[in-house]
């Protein structure tokens, strides 16, 4: 590796088998190239070398951040060389360094100013959890939802009731869309229950509008993975715009749970959110949660959904928690881009 400190060199090993894992071989060489051509006297370079924390993949992913960068100078046409190396391109791993080499110097300030929000790919696949809780806590109450999202990116995920989930014996959500879900489906079935969304909302520090923002997105998709960009791009055609609020999460989650609806779910979910909130932020949104959840009622319940990095197996564990009640429930398991799914349900 080139000079670079032991904490990002960690980053990047993590990161590329994290990617190799996941079916981004591309991705995992281009990072192990990154860590060889490393430079030492870039802005970028020190601020990496100055990050706060964990820059690994369960914390702030810087590797993911820089990889994001890269991939939007290739899509906008700004580093032919290196670009050249991209699927559907073939280079050795001696041109791949020397294109890269070249970016991390020409490119500096680009890099150095992308780095500053995390990764925001507003997976679509994990809209099959979505699809799977949201039929889960709908058949126990039989209510509309009222969504609220943390962490929402652009809010594609916020839309889940117009994808389809496709499981076994039927379909959650909007039978036909353009956006169709086909996860790896083991363990129990969710019920095969219609969907109706009352209202919908969502927070992030740094939302994307889906109409402006849409090359953000795609940028931050592992290029090698074209399914995952088709479905990122019809996804982008469906949403609408308006329904993400700029703000912090507890901030946001505080007021938003202060007025009671009878006659709807409360659904609050996040999917690989968690890990990029400050330790105080999740505590302020466990306090909240459980406040409301004390005035929750048979006919104003309150749901929490979430999808998020642990260390108990392979992928992102599935939680739920019920009020009134406070019900805390293991739904399953996840892969990460919602490859596939591990379900035990409610009843499981």
């Amino acid at each position: 590796m080139s000079d670079l400190s032991d904490p990002f060199a960690k980053a990047l090993r993590d990161q590329a088998g994290a990617c190799e894992a996941l079916g981004s071989p591309f991705t995992a060489r281009l990072l192990q190239a990154l860590g060889q051509v490393w430079p030492q006297h870039t802005d970028l370079a020190q601020k990496v070398a100055e990050w706060p924390g964990d820059l690994g993949p369960r914390a702030a992913s810087v590797p993911l951040r820089i990889a994001g960068g890269l991939h939007a100078l290739v899509r906008a046409g700004r580093v032919p060389e290196l670009a050249a190396c991209y699927p559907p391109g073939l280079c050795d791993e001696a041109m791949l360094e020397q294109a890269l080499a070249g970016v991390l110097q020409h490119e500096d300030a680009f890099l150095c100013d992308w780095t500053r929000t995390a990764p925001q790919t507003n997976e679509v696949g994990r809209s099959a959890v979505l699809l799977a809780g949201a039929a889960e806590v709908v058949a126990r109450f039989g209510l509309p939802l009222r969504l609220s999202e943390l962490g929402a990116s652009a809010g594609l995920n916020l839309w889940f009731d117009r994808y389809a989930l496709e499981v076994p014996g039927g379909v959650i959500g909007a039978a036909g869309s353009a956006v169709t879900l086909r996860p790896e489906w083991r363990g129990a079935v969710p019920p095969l229950v219609p969907l109706q969304v009352a209202a919908r909302r969502g927070v992030d520090l740094h939302p994307l509008d889906p109409g402006r923002d849409g090359a953000r997105l795609l940028a931050f998709v592992w290029a090698d993975q074209t399914e995952r960009l088709a479905r990122l791009q019809a996804a982008l055609a469906i949403a609408e715009a308006g329904v993400v609020e700029a703000g912090d999460a507890a901030d946001w989650l505080e007021a938003r749970l202060q007025t009671p609806h009878p006659g709807q779910l409360h659904l609050v979910c996040h999917t690989i959110a968690h890990q990029y909130f400050p330790q105080s932020v999740q505590a302020r949104i466990e306090a909240a949660m459980a406040a409301a959840g004390a005035r929750a009622s048979a006919d104003a319940p309150l749901a929490w959904l979430a999808m998020e990095a642990d260390a108990a197996g392979e992928g992102a564990g599935v939680t739920l928690r019920l009020w009134p009640g406070d019900l805390r429930l293991e739904l399953g398991r996840a892969g990460f881009h919602g490859q596939w799914v591990d379900w035990r349900g409610i009843g499981g």
